[in-house]
């Protein structure tokens, strides 16, 4: 047992490692390939039904499921960890868009965002594309960040990989447009599912981490309160401790692709300005190394009583 615990968190700190030092493939990244073959599962099996996308998204994730019969030597669950993982990738287009801003460059924020969010970004306020962006740093820190590790701490290499093929799916099919209503409800279904435990531990990262300016009660009231009225029941709660925790509100109207949204506001304190979108990502990336110390911290207490 000891061992065990020794291995994950050795793993998890050499893929966080990876990660700030290599960051994400440029070439052959796994992701681009699992784009490929959630187009080519689109193309042979949608359908304007439920079950059209259960079955899509059966096909997707049962051959990854084979993967937890096969031996994981701790290189290789390092390995995959870290191609999982997208924490220094999240933080760079943040912080692109963070620069922009700073150089007075409206446009080329608008242009940099819209990497990295769904809704449009061509007509955009300066107040608007840094919410989007802090938006966008605080929930995508739990998928790219927190969930990956909650994942591979249940299930191993495996685990990580299932859940990085949720968010992914649910990124590109969990829209309420008329293509994606149905098809994609049985995608966004499972990533709420998968997501729901590691976001309330999210929050708690966020919140924590708010206590030396005295917001940690803030956070977890704004998680608690103000996260329940957004439609995400993973991601509202998210923002909503890393915004109050930061301080700052973010949230207001969103357009989307046929539709416009009024998000309501996240968080306590003045509007966010292109500062709090650095300090979200610095949220992101201090919660990581607390969760590593964490793990390496239970090791050593697990170790000591056996």
């Amino acid at each position: 047992m000891g061992a065990d615990c020794w291995q994950v968190a050795l793993v998890v700190c050499l893929a966080l490692l990876l990660d700030r030092l290599l960051g994400e493939p440029t070439r052959f990244h796994p992701l681009i390939g699992l784009g490929r073959l959630i187009t080519l599962a689109e193309q042979k099996l949608y359908g304007d039904r439920r079950w059209r996308g259960a079955v899509a998204l059966a096909v997707l994730t049962l051959p990854a499921l084979l993967l937890m019969a096969l031996p994981w030597p701790w290189w290789a669950e390092a390995l995959v960890l870290y191609l999982c993982l997208g924490g220094r990738s999240l933080g760079e287009h943040g912080q692109a868009v963070a620069a922009a801003l700073k150089q007075g460059d409206l446009s080329l924020a608008r242009e940099r965002v819209g990497y990295i969010v769904s809704r449009k970004t061509q007509t955009l306020s300066q107040a608007q594309v840094v919410s989007a962006t802090v938006e966008s740093m605080l929930e995508n820190g739990n998928d790219a960040v927190f969930g990956t590790l909650f994942w591979y701490m249940v299930a191993g290499a495996p685990g990580a990989i299932i859940y990085r093929i949720a968010n992914t799916l649910d990124a590109r099919w969990g829209y309420k447009n008329a293509r994606y209503r149905r098809f994609g409800w049985a995608a966004a279904r499972w990533d709420d599912l998968l997501n729901y435990l590691p976001a309330r531990l999210c929050v708690l990262t966020y919140a924590i981490q708010g206590a030396g300016r005295g917001r940690l009660a803030t956070a977890l009231r704004c998680a608690w309160q103000q996260g329940r009225q957004c439609a995400s029941p993973n991601g509202g709660p998210v923002m909503a401790s890393g915004a109050g925790a930061l301080g700052v509100t973010i949230g207001g109207r969103a357009e989307y692709d046929g539709y416009q949204c009024d998000k309501p506001l996240l968080g306590q304190g003045p509007e966010a300005d292109w500062r709090a979108i650095d300090q979200a990502v610095a949220l992101v990336n201090r919660g990581a190394a607390l969760w590593a110390v964490a793990l390496m911290m239970i090791a050593v207490v697990v170790e000591g009583a056996l």
